[in-house]
C-alpha cells in the first residue's frame, strides 16, 4: 500500500466525534427584561429557547418565572406639527403645497402596551 491509502484507512479508523448541537438562549436581567439573544455560553440569567423564537428575536418579550411571554403592543401613528417635514396647506393636511403660507408635519410613533 502507498502512503495515501494508509492515510485514508487510518482516518477511516478514527471514531467520528458527535456533532455539537446548537443551543439558543435569551439572556435577561433580574426583572425578566430582554438583554440579548445568543448562541454562546456567557454568564448571566438566561432561558433556553427554540430556533424559531431565536430567529424572530423579538424585542417585545419578558421572562416571568422562567417562561417567555410576548408583550403585546400596538403602534399608533399620528401627524404632529413640526419645523421640518412635509409642507401642507395650514387648513388641510391632505393638500401638499409649496406656498409661503404652509404648515410642516411629521409622523410621531407611540407604542401602547396592552
Amino acid at each position: 500500500m502507498n502512503e495515501t491509502t494508509e492515510n485514508f484507512w487510518a482516518a477511516w479508523a478514527i471514531p467520528a466525534t458527535p456533532p455539537i448541537l446548537p443551543f439558543y438562549r435569551l439572556y435577561h436581567d433580574e426583572q425578566g427584561y430582554l438583554l440579548f439573544y445568543s448562541m454562546e455560553d456567557v454568564p448571566g440569567n438566561y432561558i433556553e429557547i427554540d430556533q424559531e423564537t431565536f430567529a424572530a428575536s423579538s424585542p417585545r418579550v419578558k421572562v416571568i418565572d422562567g417562561q417567555l411571554y410576548h408583550i403585546k403592543t400596538s403602534r399608533v401613528l399620528k401627524l404632529v406639527p413640526a419645523d421640518q417635514g412635509q409642507a401642507c396647506d395650514p387648513r388641510d393636511v391632505a393638500v401638499i403645497t409649496t406656498e409661503s403660507n404652509k404648515q410642516y408635519w411629521k409622523v410621531k410613533t407611540t407604542d401602547e402596551t396592552s
